[in-house]
């Protein structure tokens, strides 16, 4: 295309603000392991050169589909940028997912080329090779099957970087759903999404003025989006490669940790930890949580103990990242209901509450959280029946049924799907958790339905208790009928040493189904 021809405003891959901010810190460290090599902005541009070249050299080349597979490393956050200004379409496989959901994506993403890191996934790539054809593999290092692309890219002298013209609704990536609810489904990122998320994260978050990054959520996932507004904000990221409790509370004392995103599990975790009380967590300006629903009473003692830094933020992937936040400012710790909020919308999109026929609801009524905007994705890949239905009347339906109060704070009550009906009357599940959560020996719990012949459905309740904490079912059962009647009163509960999860960290509220509709 010639100068004449080329558009005024073309739209660029998401990498293009990452490496015009690395290009101003070429001498600042922005990037290091716990315990491993630091790095500079210089030394990420040039090593972001290197692999861009390696990667075409390799064959990839625009709209081709890319599958990673890695736990959190430098080489990932170097792979996302490298391989937008190859042209690819980035494919994450999660690195706690199994080989059949790893598979999955591959093959209904029609991935051609897999990346992976032999350090963890050495086998599973191999199993993987077995089971699809590629165009090609590619290894993180020397591997047993595939060619070294690090190898290969040492080959290259740092060049530069210019990102291909593509159209703002390209599919640039491809995420998967965790699958809790059905067959997993493909939903397309695009620079248009992106670059809305970004510019989201940039004015609606609140950024300690110097953010020192601690990642500990995957980088091929929600932990990777991070890392461009802190180096456009002049901050750096230290990377650990998987999370624990222990070495997390050591990770910010030692670095001086200013934020971090976690997901509210992980919050649990630090909380329960032995040793939390004698680590030095005072650096934390903001503590960015989401991903799923947090007991109000477990996000008040997480206040209490490590102070007013916590940040909510409510989307999906289908929006990503931000729908609405709640500011470190609106957690009120002496208000549960507030607690329980996930915030209101941000001025960038349109936000309504509707009932099944599309309509709004008034405050204090349950209605489905529908968003429109450009943050919204263009509909799941080759599922046209079921984009009819998550975008009737023009809205994204997430599924998630909320109520707002006079102030405009959104309150999620439960997904739509996990509703349970008992006697014909509506349960909501977070309603009976945030009882029996604040109960002080409860640790976890999760309220879902089970069939019974009298019921329907059966109010059940999954408890894991607090190290060291004692109470009988037939006391939280009272606590319940006591608080919010006998129809929302579990008829069953029981008690787990934990709650099973989905790779991305979310209760997996259809394996808890599963497992007890058989007892």
């Amino acid at each position: 295309m010639s100068a004449l021809q080329a558009p005024r405003h073309p739209a660029t891959y998401a990498q293009s603000p990452v490496v015009n901010a690395l290009a101003r810190d070429r001498d600042r460290t922005v990037v290091e392991m716990v315990g491993g090599t630091a790095w500079t902005g210089g030394d990420l541009l040039r090593r972001i050169s290197q692999l861009h070249q390696a990667l075409r050299a390799a064959g990839v080349g625009e709209g081709m589909r890319v599958a990673l597979l890695s736990g959190n490393s430098i080489e990932v956050l170097l792979l996302h940028n490298a391989l937008g200004f190859a042209g690819g379409c980035l494919v994450a496989l999660h690195p706690m997912g199994s080989a059949d959901d790893h598979l999955f994506a591959i093959e209904d993403g029609e991935v051609e080329v897999l990346i992976y890191d032999p350090r963890s996934f050495g086998d599973r790539a191999v199993e993987l090779d077995g089971r699809h054809s590629f165009k090609a593999i590619l290894s993180l290092g020397e591997g047993e099957v595939g060619n070294d692309l690090l190898a290969a890219a040492d080959g290259f002298e740092e060049a530069e970087l210019v990102p291909p013209v593509v159209s703002p609704d390209a599919i640039t990536r491809l995420s998967y759903s965790g699958g809790t609810t059905g067959t997993p489904k493909a939903i397309p990122g695009s620079p248009r999404v992106s670059a809305t998320a970004l510019s989201i994260m940039l004015s609606d978050w609140e950024w300690p003025i110097e953010p020192r990054v601690l990642a500990v959520v995957p980088l091929s996932h929600a932990g990777g989006s991070l890392f461009a507004p802190t180096v456009i904000k002049n901050g750096s990221m230290v990377v650990m490669s998987h999370f624990d409790p222990g070495s997390v509370l050591k990770a910010i004392e030692d670095h001086r940790i200013t934020c971090m995103m976690l997901v509210p599990t992980m919050i649990y975790a630090l909380l329960d930890h032995p040793d939390f009380d004698s680590y030095d967590l005072s650096s934390l300006e903001t503590v960015f949580y989401g991903a799923s629903l947090m007991s109000p009473t477990r996000l008040k003692e997480a206040i209490e103990r490590i102070g007013p830094v916590f940040f909510q933020f409510y989307g999906q992937a289908e929006s990503p990242m931000t729908v609405t936040v709640m500011r470190r400012s609106e957690h009120d710790p002496n208000d549960l209901r507030r607690l329980a909020s996930c915030g209101r919308p941000v001025p960038w999109l349109d936000v309504q509450l509707l009932d099944d026929a599309n309509r709004p609801v008034p405050d204090g009524e349950p209605g489905e959280i529908c968003v429109r905007g450009p943050l919204v994705m263009d509909g799941y890949l080759n599922r046209e029946e079921l984009n009819r239905e998550v975008f009737a009347d023009g809205w994204l339906h997430t599924g998630d049924v909320a109520v707002k109060d006079p102030d405009g704070f959104l309150r999620i009550v439960d997904r739509k799907k996990d509703m349970i009906v008992t006697g014909g009357f509506n349960v909501f599940p977070s309603e009976v958790e945030n009882v029996i959560a604040e109960h002080p020996a409860v640790g976890q719990v999760a309220v879902f339905g089970t069939p019974d012949e009298k019921w329907g459905e059966a109010v059940t309740a999954a408890v894991v208790l607090r190290p060291g904490g004692s109470v009988d079912a037939d006391h939280l059962i009272s606590l319940v009928r006591t608080h919010k009647g006998p129809v929302q009163a579990p008829k069953r509960i029981e008690f787990l040493d934990a709650l099973p999860q989905t790779a991305v960290g979310k209760l997996d509220k259809r394996a808890l189904r599963s497992q007890f509709a058989q007892q």
